[in-house]
Parts: C-alpha cells; sequence; structure tokens
C-alpha cells in the first residue's frame, strides 16, 4: 500500500500531497476543498484548547492514543474519505507538518494514508479530536520520509476529524 506524507509545500504552492511509492517520491496537488471550515489567522497556527491529562491507550498494533474529545458523528470505515485538521511532531517536539499553519482543513482516503492515521482515525467519530502517538513501524519505517521525517520516528499527532465523506 502506498504511504502518503501530510506536508506543504509553501504558502505559495498550496497543499501538496507527497507519495511513496517503493521508495519514489513525488508531489502530487491535494484535492480542493472548497467547502472546509477555516480558522481566523489568529487560530491558524494551533489546534483548540484541550485537555491531555487522560492516560494513552495502546491498540495491539502498538498505536498509543488518546481521545481529546468525542465526537458524536459518523466514525470512518478505512475506505472512506476524510476531511481533517492535523498537527504532527517528532519527539524533540519539532513539527514537521500543520493544517492549521495554513488555515484550511485536508480531505484525503484513509485508506491512503500511513497505518498509524488509517487505524487511529476509526477510533473517533466526527466532531472528534484523538491524539495519535505512532510507532516507527505504523509511520515512515526504517526509510523515513526523506528531509521531513527521519528514518526510525515514533510520529505524533493531533487531528480533529471534520467529515467523512
Amino acid at each position: 500500500m502506498p504511504r502518503i506524507a501530510l506536508a506543504r509545500a509553501s504558502s505559495l504552492l498550496g497543499l501538496t500531497l507527497v507519495v511513496g511509492v517503493g521508495g519514489c517520491w513525488s508531489a502530487v496537488p491535494a484535492k480542493p476543498v472548497a467547502d472546509a471550515p477555516t480558522a481566523p489567522a489568529s487560530e491558524a497556527a494551533t489546534p483548540p484548547e484541550v485537555d491531555r491529562s487522560g492516560p494513552f491507550e495502546t491498540t495491539a498494533s502498538g498505536l498509543k492514543y488518546r481521545v481529546l474529545r468525542v465526537g458524536e458523528g459518523k466514525k470512518p470505515a478505512a475506505s472512506d474519505s476524510v476531511l481533517a485538521h492535523y498537527r504532527g511532531w517528532l519527539d524533540d517536539g519539532t513539527e514537521f507538518d500543520s493544517s492549521y499553519n495554513g488555515g484550511e482543513a485536508i480531505e484525503f482516503p484513509l485508506n491512503g494514508v500511513i497505518a498509524g492515521w488509517t487505524e487511529g482515525l476509526q477510533l473517533i467519530g466526527e466532531g472528534g479530536m484523538i491524539e495519535l502517538e505512532i510507532p516507527s513501524e505504523l509511520g515512515y519505517g526504517a526509510q523515513g520520509a526523506p528531509g521531513t521525517i527521519p528514518p526510525n520516528s515514533t510520529l505524533h499527532f493531533d487531528v480533529e476529524l471534520i467529515d467523512v465523506r
């Protein structure tokens, strides 16, 4: 299965998806999301404040997660596309990507992203928010994502599930 890294090339070029198949990486335009909610400029850089006092749970695959906000809407299946806002960072706190910085949520096929995202987003419903701690084997593994994510990196994400499509 191809892995898709969510990455912002630049504010001038807009949102791109970097697709890696068999170690080859290329950039392709993301699907435009005309009806995606956008945050005011003052709110665009960070996700909403949430309570992080709850413990992490661990799935059988090794994915660690903490539900930050329960979503009452539809839960996605791996075959669905979703509209989400997210922020990703490494163990050392370095942020490597964020839809909040651009002020636009992104739509993507859930079965086209790293395994940790596919598994993790199925745990919440629309309107929910989850914190994911994705071990390397459910992320980019030994190859990493050249220029962005070092090999064997644990990835951390805050993800708000806006819509299941």
